[in-house]
């Protein structure tokens, strides 16, 4: 069996229903949905807030591996196409961690190289798992550091929203 956290964004399309896919498609493996929140692209790409969430996820079938699959099919299924680096995009599915394995496999990198330093994944991931952490260099560090570490506009321009990805 394995646990992972997963990182869910989207800003092309109908964002919410990209988000909504993900949810409805993972169906009893979900173990927690955060909210939804409103945040800043990230990088540099000029382009439109993204709409963010965080799940955790838990499912007897599938390694590390098998999320990181799942997640590109379910990008795949809502026409995800990479033509820039922290550009925009329809989805993007991240498996930030998995297990609390850390691994170098350039597939899969765990756990996520940049999920530190990103108040996007941290902020909902908290909502769902206050006690949340993360393996930073070698050390496991709960996620509530690792978020204050961060520059407060970074923190401040990740914005809970009304929106709900668990259809009523």
């Amino acid at each position: 069996m394995s646990r992972a956290v997963l990182s869910i964004g989207s800003n092309l399309g109908d964002p919410l229903e990209n988000l909504r896919s993900v949810v409805d498609a993972l169906g009893d493996r979900l173990v927690a949905v955060s909210g939804v929140y409103a945040t800043a692209p990230w990088g540099g790409v000029e382009q439109q807030d993204f709409l963010n969430a965080t799940l955790i996820v838990d499912d007897p079938e599938l390694d590390c591996h098998g999320w990181l699959r799942l997640g590109q099919e379910l990008e795949a299924a809502a026409d995800r196409v990479r033509e820039q680096r922290w550009g925009p995009r329809s989805l993007d599915v991240d498996v930030v961690d998995c297990d609390g394995l850390v691994s170098a496999d350039p597939e899969l990198t765990l756990p996520h190289p940049r999920a530190h330093e990103r108040a996007f994944v941290l902020v909902p991931w908290l909502e769902i798992d206050p006690d949340a952490t993360l393996t930073v260099k070698g050390a496991r560090m709960p996620a509530r550091e690792l978020l204050g570490c961060l520059d407060a506009t970074e923190r401040d321009g990740v914005r809970r929203t009304d929106l709900l990805l668990v259809r009523p």
